[in-house]
């Protein structure tokens, strides 16, 4: 009997952390607050979603996947082929990639995430148009990104000049196996 106890109290115990730990998604329902956080993201092959909501759990943030009008394939993602699509839009500054959905109230937001990889030294071109998108003035855009070889780059000087009566900052990359607590304490840092 003792037994069965214990099991349901570590079961009760993984079913709280997980429900406490789960991040919300961004809802136009969502009642106003000065110090709501949001975590939108990019994710071409699922590793920065991955990162995001990691990030969105640890935060308690709401979570907005930027999802591109124009799905990428396998091939638009090709960085070998200097024709693929991906390789065109990143040649091409002035290329804006349109998204999917829309944040219905994104003044509610006193913090952005706003995540991606990195694609030829830089965030890609929907970044971009997520920036543009929307006022961004009086509210903190922190970036993240994964690579697997480059660094952030100039990603916050990227987004600062498209979002220029917001604070950027420069942001941080991470590995696609990075810790909730690692996540946690630099999110943190970040927003003091």
């Amino acid at each position: 009997m003792k037994k069965v106890l214990y099991i349901l109290a570590i079961i009760i115990v993984i079913v709280g952390i997980f429900l406490a730990l789960r991040p919300r998604v961004a809802t136009s329902n969502d009642a106003t607050n000065d110090n709501k956080i949001l975590v939108a993201y990019f994710s071409a092959t699922g590793n920065t979603k991955s990162v995001a909501s990691t990030l969105a759990a640890a935060t308690g943030a709401d979570l907005f996947e930027i999802v591109p009008e124009q799905p990428y394939t396998s091939e638009d993602l090709n960085w070998h082929n200097d024709k693929s699509r991906s390789s065109v839009e990143m040649g091409d500054r002035s290329s804006r990639p349109a998204i999917a959905s829309k944040i219905a109230d994104i003044s509610q937001y006193k913090i952005v995430f706003v995540g991606s990889p990195i694609w030829w030294g830089r965030e890609p071109s929907i970044m971009d148009t997520f920036i543009e998108s929307y006022d961004f003035a009086g509210k903190t855009v922190i970036p993240f990104a994964t690579s697997g070889s480059s660094d952030i780059g100039d990603y916050g000087a990227n987004l600062q000049a498209l979002a220029p009566n917001a604070k950027v900052l420069t942001g941080k990359r991470f590995p696609t196996n990075v810790s909730a607590t690692e996540l946690k304490t630099w999110a943190d840092e970040q927003m003091q």
